[in-house]
């Protein structure tokens, strides 16, 4: 997969995705798609750029998780569950890999503005705002900004942590 570019420096594991059911309305389908995608992937990205990593003794993996993974969401049973477990992924493998020079570390966002809120009204939008702490919803740019720096050399002595990016929803 990497072999174009020769090394690998960072890897950025930022897919996701989510609905909001109850637990007795998730479907076989909707587990495995979530758990698949949200888990899965991780899984499998790391995996194979880890080579490289190694290799050449250096490189940050950085996660993106969720707040609900820390703490759990009703209605969103699978999405936490797919989150809580890429947390434990980034833990058990910065244990892992740590010898070798690799960083890894998770992001948990909170609510960010992105595509997955296209579902709620602006009601429900302003009522997450009244929640978060800072007042306001994050933003890609916030969620960014985190990747940045734990890619950085200022996180050189930082890994298997989780970084709360969330306004505060979560204290």
């Amino acid at each position: 997969m990497f072999e174009e570019v020769g090394s690998v420096d960072v890897l950025v594991n930022n897919a996701g995705i989510s609905s909001q059911k109850l637990f007795t309305d998730i479907t076989d389908d909707e587990w495995k798609r979530t758990i698949g995608v949200n888990l899965d992937g991780v899984f499998y990205c790391c995996r194979n750029a880890l080579p490289y990593m190694i290799r050449q003794k250096s490189g940050a993996i950085i996660n993106i998780g969720s707040m609900w993974g820390e703490v759990g969401a009703s209605c969103e049973v699978h999405y936490s569950a797919s989150k809580a477990g890429v947390i434990g992924l980034t833990k058990a493998l910065a244990k892992e890999v740590a010898p070798s020079g690799v960083r890894v570390n998770c992001i948990a966002p909170g609510v960010v503005m992105t595509d997955m809120m296209s579902d709620f009204d602006d009601t429900t939008i302003e009522e997450l705002k009244d929640e978060t702490p800072l007042g306001r919803l994050g933003t890609p740019e916030d969620i960014a900004a985190a990747v940045l720096f734990l890619a950085s050399d200022d996180a050189s002595f930082i890994t298997g942590q989780t970084l709360g990016v969330n306004g505060g929803f979560i204290i």
